[in-house]
C-alpha cells in the first residue's frame, strides 16, 4: 500500500543527485577576473598570446590563480579586485589596441563542475552587482548627421519642384546650396522655407553664384540632440537584449551621457565590444576620376574622401552620402549565392528603397561604395560596379572576412543605427547596492527562520514533522538548481519569492500531517491512514497550488523588469514545492514504514 515501485525510487534518487550538482556551484562564489579578446572577431587567440598574457602579468609582479583560453578570450583569475584593475591597466598597455582588455566575474566552482555545465545562476544588480558602463554621445556629430540628412532632401526637393541648383555641400553642421541666379535662390527659399521650418536660411551673394546657408534654430538643435541620446539609448537596449543580459540598467545621466549596467555578464569583453561599437553603414558613389597615385600621397579632388579598402588600396569617395544606416529597417547574416562569401542581407525603409532605387538607375556602370564606419574609423567593405536598376529595398552587402563578423555586423545594423557616435569614458564593476552586510544579514534571517520551521515542524509532527524539514530543504535545493539550469538572474524580489514558496511547501506538508492525524482519530490503521492522508490531501495542495500558479503567470504576462523576476521564481518554485511535499516525503514515509506489515503506531 505504502510501497514506490523501485524505478520511481529511483528517479527520486537521480532527480536528488541532479539537483544538488546543479545547485552546489552557487555555493562557490565568483573570483574577480580580466578578459581579453580581439577586435577582429577574425582573429583567433591561441596558445602565444596566453603565454604572452602571462608573461606581462609576471613581469608587473601581478599575481594571479589562473589563466585559461574560454572560447575566443584568454581570461584571467586574480586575488582581489585591485589586482583585477591592476591586471587591466598592464594587459592593455602591454597588449595594444588591437585587443579587449574587460573587467569581469568568473565562478569559484571546481573545474569538474564547469565540464557537466552546472553554472551559478546570475544575480542582479541588487545583490551581486555587475559591469558598470558611462557612454558619451558626440553631440557635434549628431548635429552633423541631421546636415547630412537635410543635405540629401534638399535634393529631392529642389528636384521634384524643377528648381535647378549647382551644388549641394556641407561644412560642419551648416548645409549650403549653390544657385546660378538670384530668381532660382529666392525660389528655393520659398520651397525649402515651407518644407523645413526647423532651419534658418542665411543668402549670399558671391562673385560667381548665389549661395544658400541653412542651419538648425537653437531650439531644433536641442531637439536633435534630445533625440539622439533617446534613440542611442533605444538603440542600446536592442544591443544588450541582442546579448541576452536580464533586467539590465540603461538609463541617461545628465545631457550628453547613458549609464549602463549589466547584471550577470560572463563575457563583458564581448559586451563592452557590441556597446562601444558604433557601426553604421554609408552608401556613397566613387570618384572613377581620381588619380591613384595622389590618393596614394593622400590628395583627394575637391568634394571626395580618401577611404581604404578591405584589400589595402585605397579609392576615393564622394562627400555627398546616398543613404546612411538610418534607412535600415532589417539586417540579417548569410551568403552570397554567386561566391559563397559571407555577406549581409539589408531591407531598406520605403524612403530608402525609393533613394536607392533612383540613385541606381542614373549611375549605371559607375563604382558605388558601401562604407562601414566603427569607431571613428572609415572603411569601404566593398565598391561594386552597378550594373542595373536596383529595386525592392533589399541590399546584399558582401565583402565579409567571416561568417561571425557578418553576424557582428547585422546585429549592430539590426539593433539600430546610432544617432550619434558614443564613446566609453569611464567602466568599471559595481557592488551589490543593497550593501554586502544586508545580503548578509538577509541571508541569515532565512537561515533562522528555515531552522525555526524545522523546530516546530520536528516538536508537533516529531517523525513526519522532520521528513517534512528534509522535504523542505529538498525543495530549495530543487529550485536553485533549476534556476541555475535556465540561467536565470536573481534579483531581491526573487528572493522574496523564494522565500513565500518554501512557505507554501511547508502548508502542504502541514495538509498531509493533518489529515493523517485525522485519519488516526477516526481508527483508520497506520498504513491506511498514510495512503488516505496522501491520497486526500493531494487535490486540496493542487488546488491552493493551482490559483497561485495561475496568479504567477499573470504576473509575468503582465509585468516587467522586477515583477517578472517574481513571477519566474514564483512559479517555478510552486511546480518544485508540489513536487517535493507530495512526491519526495512520502518516498521518505515509504522507506520508513511501508516495508512493516504490521506497523502499530507512527510517530506524528
Amino acid at each position: 500500500m505504502n510501497r514506490f515501485p523501485l524505478w520511481k525510487n529511483i528517479v527520486i534518487g537521480i532527480t536528488l543527485v541532479v539537483a544538488f550538482l546543479y545547485a552546489l556551484p552557487n555555493f562557490f562564489g565568483e573570483v574577480p577576473a580580466v578578459q581579453v579578446s580581439p577586435i577582429r572577431t577574425t582573429e583567433k587567440v591561441d596558445t602565444a598570446l596566453l603565454g604572452q598574457v602571462e608573461s606581462l602579468l609576471k613581469a608587473a609582479n601581478v599575481a594571479y590563480s589562473g589563466v585559461q583560453l574560454s572560447g575566443n578570450s584568454i581570461k584571467a583569475r586574480l586575488a582581489s579586485t585591485d589586482l583585477q584593475i591592476q591586471a587591466k591597466d598592464v594587459l592593455q598597455k602591454g597588449l595594444g589596441e588591437r585587443y579587449t582588455v574587460a573587467l569581469n566575474l568568473l565562478p569559484a566552482s571546481p573545474a569538474w563542475l564547469s565540464a557537466i555545465n552546472a553554472m551559478p545562476m546570475y544575480l542582479g544588480l541588487d545583490l551581486r552587482g555587475g559591469v558598470h558602463f558611462l557612454l558619451e554621445v558626440d553631440m557635434k556629430a549628431a548635429l552633423e548627421k541631421a546636415a547630412i540628412r537635410y543635405q540629401n532632401d534638399f535634393r529631392a526637393e529642389l528636384r521634384s519642384a524643377k528648381i535647378r541648383y549647382g551644388r549641394i555641400s556641407r561644412e560642419g553642421d551648416a548645409v549650403s546650396v549653390h544657385f546660378a541666379t538670384r530668381d532660382q535662390r529666392d525660389a528655393a527659399i520659398n520651397k525649402l522655407g515651407t518644407a523645413f521650418t526647423d532651419l534658418a536660411y542665411t543668402a549670399e551673394d558671391q562673385a560667381e553664384a548665389f549661395t544658400l546657408t541653412a542651419r538648425l534654430k537653437p531650439e531644433a538643435e536641442k531637439q536633435v540632440q534630445e533625440f539622439a541620446l533617446q534613440q542611442n539609448i533605444t538603440t542600446l537596449r536592442n544591443r544588450v537584449n541582442e546579448l541576452g543580459v536580464a533586467e539590465p540598467v540603461i538609463q541617461q545621466q545628465g545631457a550628453s551621457r547613458v549609464v549602463v549596467q549589466l547584471p550577470g555578464v560572463q563575457d563583458t569583453a564581448k559586451a563592452k565590444d557590441i556597446l562601444g561599437r558604433t557601426a553604421t553603414l554609408e552608401i556613397r558613389m566613387v570618384d572613377e576620376l581620381a588619380d591613384p597615385l595622389a590618393l596614394a600621397q593622400g590628395q583627394a579632388p575637391f568634394g571626395t574622401d580618401i577611404v581604404p579598402t578591405r584589400e589595402g588600396t585605397l579609392i576615393a569617395v564622394k562627400k555627398d552620402v546616398v543613404l546612411t544606416g538610418d534607412s535600415i529597417t532589417n539586417a540579417t547574416p548569410g551568403f552570397d549565392n554567386a561566391t559563397g562569401q559571407a555577406a549581409v542581407h539589408i531591407n531598406l525603409d520605403g524612403s530608402g528603397a525609393r533613394i536607392f532605387k533612383d540613385v541606381t538607375r542614373e549611375n549605371v556602370n559607375k563604382r558605388m561604395a558601401i562604407l562601414l564606419i566603427e569607431k571613428g574609423r572609415v572603411e569601404a567593405i566593398t565598391a561594386p560596379v552597378i550594373r542595373e536598376e536596383i529595386g525592392g529595398g533589399r541590399v546584399q552587402v558582401t565583402g565579409m572576412e567571416s561568417a561571425q563578423e557578418a553576424s557582428d555586423v547585422a546585429l549592430l545594423l539590426r539593433a539600430g543605427a546610432l544617432a550619434a557616435p558614443m564613446q566609453i569614458v569611464e567602466e568599471r564593476t559595481v557592488g551589490p547596492s543593497m550593501g554586502a552586510e544586508n545580503i548578509e544579514k538577509g541571508f541569515h534571517s532565512n537561515l533562522w527562520g528555515f531552522l525555526a520551521v524545522t523546530l516546530l515542524m520536528t516538536i508537533y509532527y516529531r517523525v513526519f514533522g522532520l521528513f517534512s524539514s528534509i522535504a523542505l530543504a529538498i525543495n530549495g535545493f530543487f529550485l536553485i538548481a533549476l534556476l541555475s539550469m535556465i540561467q536565470a538572474t536573481l534579483t531581491l524580489p526573487g528572493m522574496a519569492a523564494i522565500a513565500l514558496t518554501l512557505g507554501m511547501a511547508i502548508d502542504a506538508n502541514v495538509l498531509i500531517n493533518e489529515r493523517i492525524r485525522e485519519e488516526l482519530r477516526s481508527g483508520a490503521t497506520p498504513q491506511a491512514a498514510i495512503h488516505a492522508g496522501y491520497e486526500r490531501a493531494w487535490a486540496t495542495i493542487l488546488d491552493s497550488n493551482l490559483t497561485t500558479l495561475i496568479a504567477g503567470i499573470a504576473l509575468f504576462w503582465l509585468g516587467s523588469g522586477p515583477v517578472r523576476g517574481f513571477a519566474v521564481v514564483l512559479c517555478l518554485g510552486i511546480l518544485t514545492s508540489m513536487f517535493s511535499a507530495v512526491t519526495v516525503s512520502r518516498a521518505m514515509v515509504n522507506l520508513t514504514y511501508g516495508r512493516q506489515t504490521r506497523l502499530a503506531k507512527v510517530s506524528i
